[in-house]
């Protein structure tokens, strides 16, 4: 992978999709009428009704058919358009709902004292009994999240038990993988408000903060915990996984060094003269720099999970790749479970 420079990404997979497309035009014909004076000037017979010649019935005919499509086009028009407004006052009636639903929710939060997170960190929290309002949207909808895959793992293992077809499976699975494309969205939305949040794993259970690693999980560690209970696995897949594993490892070594190197450059550029007290201005944007740099190494760090999640679904078949999700779904639910029962312990006060 080579040494790996904080302000560069890491490339490890790149599917390049090229799209071609062209417009067809499609010409109108124009109607050519000849309009000699002569010959079409009307000829007065008395007391007698004019019969309409050819020509005049085809034209006749003509404009009654444009007349029709142009009214058949406005009915349409009127419609979508109708249609378009009920789907934007639903729009608008849910954002409301879902906006009232979180304002309940910060409520309650407040009025029990509690940080939804349980951050220790002050720097969260926008004023006395309120929290940033972008990191309390995150804390909700991670709960959601959390709860959801509670009943993707339920889900996953009814499928298995009862030995559903493939094509129930892959549907589970793609929808577990999407799932967590969810989560990877949400942790760069947040990620923009607060790298730090992330970094320190506060929005994690407490044990999974045990094994944080650049705002979540390290790959390979999954991959250790997932293939051994997926045995037998053939040949091409033992080899292809072993590749996996590899290339994991060596992204997030790399991810790792350029960490540390961009730590020593934050250092560096606090630790400064004592003889230049109170002109810090060239050394704090030098540390702003780096600390902007830390977004970029969470956002890395989940491009990486997203596709070890995806190769790995590759490499296996459908009834593995569920299996595997599963293991890991589990294997989190338990440190979460760990978590709540570590908290709940009776302690001595003495």
């Amino acid at each position: 992978m080579g040494i790996y420079d904080p302000f560069h990404e890491v490339s490890m997979w790149g599917d390049s999709f090229k799209v071609d497309g062209s417009l067809n035009s499609i010409a109108s014909p124009m109607l050519m009428v000849n309009t000699n004076t002569e010959e079409s000037k009307p000829e007065f017979v008395p007391n007698e009704s004019r019969e309409p010649s050819g020509d005049d019935q085809e034209t006749t005919d003509k404009d009654v058919s444009k007349m029709h499509r142009r009214l058949a086009q406005n009915r349409e028009a009127a419609r979508k358009s109708r249609l378009r407004k009920k789907a934007y006052v639903q729009q608008l009636e849910t954002s409301r709902l879902k906006l009232m639903q979180l304002e309940l929710e910060i409520e309650k939060a407040r009025k029990h004292g509690l940080y939804v997170g349980s951050a220790l960190d002050d720097s969260y929290i926008g004023s006395p009994g309120t929290m940033t309002s972008g990191i309390a949207v995150f804390e909700i909808e991670y709960g959601h999240w959390v709860e959801q895959q509670h009943r993707q793992n339920q889900q996953l293992r009814n499928a298995l038990h009862s030995h559903a077809s493939d094509i129930e499976l892959h549907l589970l699975v793609e929808s577990y993988l999407n799932h967590y494309a969810n989560l990877f969205q949400m942790k760069a939305e947040v990620a923009k408000i607060d790298v730090f949040y992330l970094i320190s794993g506060v929005w994690k259970a407490s044990v999974e903060r045990l094994f944080l690693w650049i705002g979540g999980s390290r790959p390979s560690q999954l991959l250790n915990i997932i293939v051994p209970q997926l045995e037998p696995l053939t040949d091409q897949q033992i080899a292809s996984i072993k590749d996996l594993r590899l290339s994991s490892q060596q992204a997030e070594d790399a991810l790792s060094l350029g960490l540390e190197k961009l730590q020593q450059g934050l250092v560096h550029s606090i630790a400064v003269d004592p003889l230049l007290i109170g002109n810090y201005g060239f050394q704090m944007a030098a540390a702003l720099d780096n600390i902007e740099a830390l977004e970029g190494f969470v956002s890395q760090a989940d491009h990486l999970r997203q596709q070890t999640l995806l190769h790995m679904s590759r490499i296996l078949t459908t009834g593995q790749a569920a299996r595997g999700l599963l293991i890991m779904g589990e294997y989190l639910q338990r440190l979460r479970t760990l978590s709540s029962l570590w908290s709940s312990r009776p302690c001595d006060p003495s």
